[in-house]
C-alpha cells in the first residue's frame, strides 16, 4: 500500500532577538554592544522563520530573548548553556530564567511535533538560523548551510534535493550541507531526533550567511523568496513513499 503520511511544516527560531527582561538587565552592563553581534542573536533568522511559517501555512514558534541569557538551542547541561554574562548569576537565578524562558519554549515546540506526529502526520522541522561571515579569522565558505542528521535517510534526501534546487535557482550561491556546523551536534533537533522516530520527524537547521542579511536593497529579499521556494518543492519530491526499503 501507498503510504499518503501528510507532511505537517513547522518552524522555530531560537535565537530570534537580543531581548533582555528588565530582571536581568544588570547582568548586562557594559554588554550592551556585544548583544548587537552575532553573539546577541541571529540577525535574518527570524524574518525568514515568519515568511517561512507564512507560505507554508505551518505554525511559528520565536523567542525573541538573547541567546546571551539562555541559549534555547543547546542542552541543559551543556556548559554554554548560560553565557559569560549569565554563568556567574546565583543559581536561583540561573533557574528562574530557565523555567521562565528555557523549559516553556521547548516544552511548547515539542508539543506541537508530538500532536502532529499522533494525527499521523510527518513532520518537518526548520529550524532557522543565521551565521557570522567570519568567525576567529575564518572566513566562513559558504553562503547558505543545511545541517542534519546523515544516518537518517528521509533528512538526507530532502537536504541533497533541497541544496540541488538551491543551486539551480541560483547558481551563485553556494549551500553546503552540514556547515558551518555538523547536524549531529548538540541542537534541539538533536533532542527531537532522540524523541520522534526517522519515519515521523525530519529536523533541519537552515544556516544563512549574514553578510546576505546586511545587503540592501532587493537581494535579501529575492534570497528569502528563493529559500522557501526552493524547500516548498524539495519536500513535494521528498515523499515518504520514495523512501520505503528497496
Amino acid at each position: 500500500m501507498t503510504s499518503t503520511t501528510p507532511d505537517f511544516f513547522f518552524v522555530t527560531c531560537e535565537h530570534g532577538g537580543n531581548r533582555i527582561p528588565s530582571r536581568y538587565r544588570d547582568f548586562f552592563r557594559g554588554r550592551e554592544e556585544l548583544l548587537r553581534t552575532h553573539r546577541g542573536y541571529d540577525v535574518g533568522a527570524l524574518r525568514v522563520a515568519r515568511e517561512l511559517s507564512q507560505a507554508l501555512s505551518a505554525p511559528l514558534l520565536v523567542s525573541t530573548i538573547s541567546r546571551l541569557l539562555i541559549d534555547l538551542n543547546r542542552s541543559p547541561s551543556h556548559p554554554k548553556l548560560f553565557s559569560e554574562a549569565t554563568r556567574p548569576a546565583p543559581a536561583d537565578i540561573r533557574e528562574e530564567i530557565f523555567q521562565r524562558y528555557y523549559r516553556p519554549y521547548r516544552t511548547k515546540a515539542e508539543t506541537q511535533i508530538a500532536q502532529a506526529v499522533a494525527s499521523g502526520a510527518r513532520v518537518i522541522h526548520i529550524s532557522c538560523h543565521s551565521f557570522t561571515p567570519e568567525l576567529n579569522g575564518e572566513v566562513r565558505n559558504a553562503d547558505l548551510g543545511l545541517l542534519y542528521d546523515p544516518a537518517r535517510r528521509a533528512e538526507a534526501e530532502l537536504c541533497q534535493r533541497w541544496k540541488n534546487a538551491l543551486r539551480s535557482a541560483a547558481h551563485a550561491l553556494k549551500t553546503r550541507l552540514n556547515y558551518p556546523y555538523t547536524g549531529t551536534a548538540d541542537g534541539f533537533t538533536v533532542y527531537l531526533r532522540r524523541r520522534f522516530e526517522e519515519a515521523s520527524y525530519l529536523g533541519i537547521e537552515l544556516e544563512i550567511n549574514q553578510k546576505h542579511v546586511r545587503q540592501p536593497g532587493e537581494h535579501w529579499r529575492q534570497l528569502r523568496r528563493i529559500i522557501i521556494d526552493t524547500l516548498r518543492s524539495s519536500a513535494a519530491h521528498c515523499r515518504p513513499e520514495s523512501l520505503t526499503a528497496k
